[in-house]
C-alpha cells in the first residue's frame, strides 16, 4: 500500500509539475525576451497571463470530460495539445505569436493539474488523502527549484527558444507516465453517471456551496500571492537587484524548498491536530510573514536578504495552505470529484489572472509594489479563513 501510494504521488506530481514547470522555465529568460522580441515588461508579463487564462478556461472542460470519459484520454490530448503549443513558442516571430501560443500551451497544460487532483480524490480520503496531496506537493514543488536552474542552464548554451524545446520533450515524458505508470481510475459504471447535463448540474451544486468555495479561494488567493512573485521575480531580482540569470534561479528555488518542507508536515499535523487547527495557523503565519515584509519594505528598507527571508517563512505557510484547503474542498464532493477539481482550478487561474494584471498596471521595477500585492493577497486568505472556518465548524470537524 506505501508503495503504491509512492507511485501515486511520484507519477501524479510529475503530470501536475509539467504545467509549473512550463511556467517557471522561462523566467530567467523573460528580459531577453524582451530585448529579443522588441517588448516592453508589460507585453511580455502578457505571455504569463495568457498561460494563466488558458489553464483557466480549459480546467472548465476537462473536470466534466474526465468525469464522463475516464481519466486517462482527456490527460492523454492535454499533453499533447501543451507539446504542440511549446512548439509554437519556440518558433514564434513576435511576442503576440508567443503569447497566442502561450495560451494554447496552457490549454494542454491544465490537464495534468486537474486531473490529478480528481485521482487523489477518486483513489483516497481525510488524512490518507491529504498525505498523498502532500506527497504529490513534494514532487510537484521540485519544479520551482529545477525549471528557473534548467532554464538559466539552457540559455548559457543556446537561445531563450530553445528552453521551449525542452518543455516538448518535458510533454512526450509526462505522456511516458501516464500511459504506463498510472492505472484509471474512473470505471465505467461510475462514468455512466456523468453527462453533460450533470456537469452543468454539478457546477450548480459546487457554486451553491459556500463551504467550497471559501475553501477555493483560501487557496486561491493564496496562489495568487505565489504568481504575482513569479510574473514580477525575474524583473525585481535581476534589473532591480542586479543579480545574474543563475544566482537569480538559486534565490527563486529558495521558497519552492521553504513550501516542500512545510507541505510535508500536513498528512502528520492533520492525524494530531485535525485539518481546522492546521489550516488556522498557516494563515496566521503567513498573513504576517506578507504583511510585515509589505510593512518594512513601505518603509524604504529595500534589501534583498530581508525579502528573501520574509517570502521563504511565508511560502513556507502557503505550503501547508494550499493543499489542505484542497483536500477539505473536494472531501464531499467524491462522485463529481472531476468537476469539483476543475472549479477550483479555473477559480485559482483566474485569480491568478486578475491579480497579476492588475499588479502590472503598478509594477515600476522595484520590489515594493510586488511585495505589497503579495501583502493584499494573504490579508484577503486571512480574512477569508475567519468567515470560512467559522461558519462551518461542523463540517470541518465531520472532515477532521
Amino acid at each position: 500500500m506505501q508503495s503504491r501510494a509512492s507511485l501515486h504521488a511520484l507519477s501524479l506530481g510529475l503530470l501536475s509539475a509539467i504545467g509549473l514547470f512550463a511556467l517557471d522555465m522561462y523566467l530567467p529568460a523573460l528580459p531577453t525576451i524582451s530585448a529579443d522580441l522588441d517588448a516592453d515588461t508589460h507585453a511580455v508579463q502578457a505571455s504569463l497571463i495568457s498561460f494563466f487564462a488558458a489553464m483557466a478556461v480549459s480546467q472548465i472542460v476537462y473536470g466534466p470530460v474526465s468525469d464522463m470519459f475516464g481519466r486517462k484520454r482527456p490527460l492523454y490530448a492535454g499533453l499533447v495539445l501543451y507539446a504542440i503549443g511549446a512548439i509554437g513558442c519556440a518558433l514564434s516571430p513576435s511576442i503576440e505569436w508567443l503569447i497566442a501560443f502561450r495560451f494554447l500551451q496552457g490549454m494542454g497544460a491544465c490537464a495534468g493539474v486537474v486531473i490529478s487532483r480528481a485521482i487523489v480524490r477518486d483513489l483516497y480520503t481525510g488524512p490518507a488523502a491529504a498525505q498523498l496531496m502532500s506527497r504529490l506537493m513534494l514532487v510537484f514543488s521540485v519544479s520551482p527549484i529545477l525549471a528557473p536552474l534548467a532554464g538559466s542552464l539552457v540559455t548559457t548554451f543556446g537561445d531563450w527558444r530553445v528552453i521551449f524545446l525542452v518543455m516538448v520533450a518535458a510533454g512526450a515524458a509526462g505522456l511516458v507516465v501516464a500511459i504506463f505508470f498510472l492505472e484509471e481510475t474512473r470505471p465505467p459504471a461510475v462514468r455512466s453517471e456523468s453527462s453533460v447535463g450533470a456537469a452543468f448540474r454539478a457546477y450548480g451544486t459546487l457554486l451553491s456551496d459556500p463551504y467550497y468555495l471559501g475553501l477555493v479561494l483560501i487557496a486561491s488567493f493564496g496562489m495568487s500571492s505565489y504568481m504575482i512573485y513569479v510574473a514580477n521575480s525575474s524583473f525585481v531580482l535581476i534589473e532591480h537587484y542586479g543579480l545574474s540569470p543563475s544566482f537569480y534561479s538559486i534565490v527563486f528555488s529558495c521558497n519552492a524548498v521553504a513550501f516542500i518542507g512545510m507541505s510535508q508536515l500536513n498528512g502528520w499535523l492533520s492525524r494530531k491536530i485535525g485539518f481546522r487547527k492546521v489550516i488556522r495557523g498557516a494563515v496566521l503565519g503567513y498573513a504576517t510573514m506578507m504583511v510585515l515584509l509589505a510593512l518594512v519594505t513601505s518603509l524604504g528598507i529595500d534589501r534583498l536578504d530581508i525579502m528573501a527571508a520574509f517570502l521563504f517563512g511565508g511560502y513556507g505557510f502557503l505550503g501547508m495552505i494550499i493543499p489542505t484547503a484542497a483536500v477539505l474542498a473536494l472531501e464531499h464532493h467524491g462522485r463529481i470529484a472531476g468537476t469539483a477539481s476543475a472549479m477550483m482550478g479555473t477559480i485559482q487561474f483566474v485569480t491568478s489572472a486578475v491579480v497579476v494584471g492588475v499588479g502590472g498596471l503598478f509594477a515600476d521595477g522595484s520590489s515594493l509594489p510586488m511585495v505589497i500585492v503579495i501583502a493584499i493577497c494573504s490579508a484577503i486568505v486571512f480574512l477569508l479563513s475567519l468567515v470560512v472556518l467559522r461558519s462551518q465548524q461542523g463540517a470541518m470537524a465531520a472532515a477532521e
